[in-house]
């Protein structure tokens, strides 16, 4: 009984305390929670409606930081299984590489893998 008057406590209290955040706040402590657990991310780019290339099982998307006065690059990196024949899932040969993405690129959506 003690356990759940002290998880009915502890939700409580992180319900107040998310309450007084802002939405950017809000947003901001669920990126770090997601950077923490990780995620099972895909991220396509389109050229007009139509799919050319896609990402599978990225852990996260980071914004560049600039070396020597630490603001934020136009652009986002991260690492995922590049899907060559667009199946959503890693065949033998298809390999994780590095990718960047410009905040000026074209059509391109980031989701949670449904799988």
């Amino acid at each position: 009984m003690k356990k759940i008057a002290s998880s009915a406590m502890l939700t409580g209290f992180v319900a107040i305390f998310l309450m007084g955040c802002t939405q950017e706040q809000q947003n901001k402590i669920g990126r770090e929670i997601q950077n923490w657990t990780g995620t099972n991310g895909v991220l396509e780019f389109y050229a007009g409606d139509k799919l050319v290339r896609r990402f599978i099982h990225i852990d996260k998307l980071s914004t560049a930081m600039g070396t020597e006065d630490g603001k934020p690059r136009p652009y986002r990196y991260g690492y995922g299984v590049l899907d060559e024949n667009l199946n959503m899932q890693a065949d033998p040969g298809e390999k994780k590489v590095y990718f960047e993405v410009s905040d000026y690129a074209g059509n391109y959506i980031f989701f949670e893998g449904p799988r």
